[in-house]
């Protein structure tokens, strides 16, 4: 080959293309991000309404009713999901994988924004999903005397903003927090005496408090800007607040001032959700690292900067850390490349036993690290990080890099002993099979290069891999026809000493070549046997898929996993907190835990009979059990305790979903909840009773008490009150209200107006609110209304505007995945009723399309594989021939598989092919 013969020609040439490849390609991988998995923007968006108190099936019809038929027409959107519960709502919209996901993001900005909303609520925030953007760190801060409010001051006016400010740290937020506020308790026994409403407060409020800008003053020399400075700046200013309203009308000369009626405190916003670390209450801090930053150095510096906010910080008060996956990011990608150079040296330690002198060995050794550092060199351009798929792609590559050189090398040698010298020997060898090289290298290419091209969202996955391999290979073969033949023209030594070990490494294959011809010689005089026999095996094999487990992915041993807690609907915040406590103490009494964290009524809060624990285990040279059996252990011993209901997650499939991706995840959908509802009941039985499920759940809520309040229309027009005075008056005294804002240390806060919390306990209080008619007489509620209680839905799913229960679940030590999902489908069929459907989802669905891809690649590689090697053979039949080895390649896959009692999953199906 021409490009051959040019690298032995100019070996200066050829050398200085090796070290660039070297140089750049390390400085490449010292620049390359690391993150668990790729950095990639799944085709998702995600909008979040919040609209505080107001009931699920309220927000369903004037929310999210709304927001889906706005968006149902944005181009190349595939799926809308859609979950309600009290005062939230959450769309989540699945496009076209092929949809530019940042064009669809404005394209659904645009078509919310022609949407009239009501007033008073939040505007909606629109998100994309990315893995990248899960919190990479969980830190607490506590306290033993101090309170959270001054907790939370000085994570919000301190700690937030420093670690905002590290390298590689996107975004820092605190979950579970109480924001500062200025808090107005109204005291109903005072308006009473005073002849007050709430509404008559806040529109006292709304006079007496307000600033803003009345323009400018410009003369000959000069311009002023012009303000006026009504706000009261104090909360002694804000005491003093006159009452000018009294049903609407102005009220001159008044006595009555707001702390006459109520308290005014700087305080917090309600208590919604309790942060606990490691058993004392305080104020979690989640940290998101910037895109394409390296998780490791992030979770680095943050580590640092905690040590040195410690120091600064008061005796009483600790920040922590509590909950690091970079230290399993850290783990896995130090693993894999100590396992790259083992793998380096271990293959450069063959070659020597096998090619028998140093100077062939060094030279197929330094094709090594031109193929694998400059394979960094394209990652770094194609904006790849290190992670999870392009570290396997690395693993696999490291073995196939050295093929082509030693066929090369072998060939160039072959010429060698035949008395030429190095140049002639390197080029007559390298041109002689030169072909057959570069067809090798591209039938192995052809293999793996269509897992770059993968559907759907698993296929962004492994477009890295795919990719990665095949520019180490290609690498490989660069430098297998030019430099490996250029090193072999000056590096080849004749007669070199033969050591020991190479002898009788030399012997024995001299051995095994004469049993192999025997052999051979044996196989070839009896044909039909031996494809009958091999026919068996392979056949045989093939039983074996329905013996070993399948499953998406692994469960890795992290160090870490998460306990999800329920108490019956409608349980208060303090009576979850107090189930929380017991699974703390339990969590501390146990050697294997290190560390624990737990957020109680959900992050935004509103969840008051859920929380979530992050649970750290110690190091695994310090424990007995492996992480599953611990997590049994917990599951177990948990569901003694009693009063509530306990699920257990790890995250060896986190990012692989836009979700948290459960092993067994559905939905049903129809029309009517009490279908679905009764459906959803029987299926849960039914799955409980096979015992391949663990932690089963739904996403239906129902039970939640809510005091209704049912106007007697007739009564109230006849005491002239309206709707609207009634709506404003109960929901200003109960629900509570934002009226102005306030300042304080140079920043804004809300002002909140609410009756005091004894005076909102039960439905005896909201009958005690009296509300000021057209004639400004003050009328009891239980004169034109009636109050109950009656339970509600705490939460309503609807999945393309059809409403759906989703369940997910767990599975039982040694159930393959694959028999759990086929089950749980014909459990859910049985189950339904007429034109009510069955969908697969979330990890379930990852699952199948995970495999289906993965086997079409093999498939397409193997076709193209055929393409590239009937080319070289120049013959339809030859491929056919040398690609029958491939069956019992995947017999010895599922043989070994077997034996070692792994499972079928994403991993190992990579190896297969």
């Amino acid at each position: 080959m021409k490009i051959s013969d040019q690298a032995i020609k100019n070996p200066v040439f050829a050398w200085m293309i090796f070290f660039a490849l070297v140089v750049f390609g390390a400085v490449s991988l010292g620049r390359l991000g690391v993150s668990y998995m790729p950095d990639i923007d799944f085709p998702v968006l995600s909008i979040s309404v919040i609209w505080e108190g107001v009931p699920p099936e309220y927000m369903e019809s004037e929310i999210v009713d709304r927001l889906e038929k706005a968006i149902i027409s944005v181009e190349g959107l595939k799926e809308i999901n859609a979950s309600v519960r009290q005062g939230t709502a959450i769309i989540n919209l699945e496009f076209e994988i092929e949809r530019d996901i940042d064009a669809a993001l404005q394209e659904v900005q645009s078509a919310i924004s022609r949407v009239r909303l009501p007033l008073g609520m939040d505007p909606p925030v629109i998100r994309k999903s990315n893995p990248d953007d899960n919190p990479i760190i969980f830190i607490g801060l506590s306290s033993k005397t101090r309170s959270v409010r001054d907790l939370f001051v000085l994570a919000d006016q301190t700690i937030v903003d420093r670690l905002q400010l590290l390298e590689g740290v996107g975004e820092v937020f605190i979950g579970g927090a109480r924001e500062r506020n200025l808090r107005i308790w109204i005291d109903i026994n005072k308006l009473r005496k005073h002849e007050l409403t709430v509404t008559d407060v806040i529109d006292s409020i709304s006079n007496e408090h307000d600033e803003g800008s009345a323009g400018y003053l410009e003369n000959e020399k000069h311009e002023y800007n012009l303000r006026v400075l009504g706000e009261a700046a104090t909360v002694e200013q804000v005491e003093n607040i006159r009452i000018t309203k009294r049903g609407g009308r102005p009220v001159y000369y008044s006595d009555i001032r707001l702390k006459d009626i109520a308290r005014i405190e700087d305080g917090m916003t309600d208590r919604r959700s309790i942060s606990r670390i490691n058993g004392r209450e305080g104020i979690g801090l989640g940290i998101r690292k910037q895109r394409g930053a390296n998780a490791v150095e992030v979770g680095e510096i943050v580590n640092k900067e905690i040590e040195a906010i410690n120091k600064e910080l008061p005796d009483d008060v600790q920040l922590s850390l509590n909950f690091d996956s970079t230290i399993f990011v850290k783990e896995a990608v130090d693993e894999t490349l100590f396992t790259l150079l083992l793998s380096g040296l271990l293959t450069s330690f063959v070659c020597w036993l096998f090619l028998g002198n140093l100077s062939s060995t060094l030279n197929v050794i330094l094709s090594i690290p031109s193929s694998i550092l400059g394979s960094f060199l394209i990652m770094y351009f194609m904006g790849f990080t290190l992670n999870l798929f392009t570290l396997l792609a690395l693993s696999l590559a490291i073995g196939i890099v050295v093929d082509d050189n030693i066929m090369i090398l072998e060939n160039i040698v072959r010429h060698f002993d035949m008395g030429k010298d190095k140049v002639k020997a390197a080029r007559d060898g390298t041109r002689e099979i030169a072909f057959a090289a570069v067809a090798s290298s591209v039938a192995v290419i052809a293999i793996f290069l269509p897992i770059a091209f993968m559907s759907g969202v698993i296929g962004r996955f492994f477009f890295q891999l795919g990719v990665t391999l095949s520019a180490a290979v290609a690498l490989s073969l660069l430098d297998a026809v030019t430099l490996t033949p250029m090193r072999a023209s000056q590096m080849l030594v004749r007669n070199e000493r033969e050591l020991r070990i190479i002898k009788a490494v030399r012997l024995i294959m001299e051995a095994s070549t004469r049993g192999y011809r025997k052999l051979l010689q044996v196989a070839l005089n009896h044909p039909y046997i031996v494809i009958f026999s091999g026919t068996v095996v392979f056949v045989l094999s093939l039983s074996l898929v329905f013996i070993i487990r399948t499953e998406f992915v692994p469960m890795q041993d992290q160090s870490q996993f998460g306990v999800q807690i329920q108490t019956p609907i409608g349980s208060s915040l303090q009576l979850t907190g107090d189930k929380v406590a017991e699974v703390e103490e339990y969590l501390q009494n146990r050697p294997d835990v290190s560390r624990y964290m737990s957020i109680t009524g959900g992050f935004q809060g509103g969840q008051s009979y859920q929380a979530i624990l992050f649970v750290t285990l110690v190091d695994q040279g310090e424990r007995k059990l492996k992480q599953q059996a611990i997590m049994n252990q917990v599951r177990t011993d948990l569901t003694k305790l009693g009063g509530m209901r306990v699920f257990l997650f790890d995250n060896s499939a986190r990012g692989l979903t836009p979700r948290r991706a459960s092993p067994v995840e559905f939905t049903i959908r129809g029309g009517e909840w009490s279908m679905l509802r009764e459906s959803s009941t029987k299926i849960i039985k039914a799955m409980e009773s096979t015992g391949m499920y663990l932690d089963i759940d739904t996403d239906y809520r129902e039970g939640m008490p809510e005091v209704t309040v049912t106007p007697d229309r007739k009564a109230a027009s006849m005491r002239g009150i309206t709707m609207k005075a009634l709506v404003e008056t109960v929901g200003g005294a109960l629900g509570g209200v934002r009226e102005g804002r306030y300042s304080s240390d140079g920043r804004r806060y809300d002002i909140r107006i609410r009756l005091q919390s004894d005076q909102w306990r039960s439905e005896a209080d909201v009958k005690r609110i009296s509300i000021r008619n057209a004639f400004g007489e003050m009328v009891p509620l239980t004169e034109v209304a009636k109050v109950t209680i009656v339970p509600t839905v705490q939460t309503l799913t609807r999945v393309d505007r059809q409403r759906s229960i989703q369940f997910t679940s767990n599975i039982a030590d040694k159930v393959s995945q694959r028999e759990a999902l086929t089950q749980a489908e014909k459990i859910a069929k049985e189950n339904l009723p007429a034109n009510y459907s069955y969908f697969p989802g979330g990890g379930s669905k990852s699952f199948d399309e995970a495999f289906q891809g993965i086997y079409m690649a093999l498939w397409m590689g193997v076709l193209v594989a055929y393409m590239v090697l009937g080319a070289q053979f120049n013959s339809f039949l030859h491929p056919i021939i040398v690609l029958l080895a491939l069956p019992f390649s995947v017999t010895g896959a599922f043989v070994a598989l077997f034996i070692t009692g792994q499972s079928l999953n994403l991993y190992s199906m990579i190896g297969l092919v």
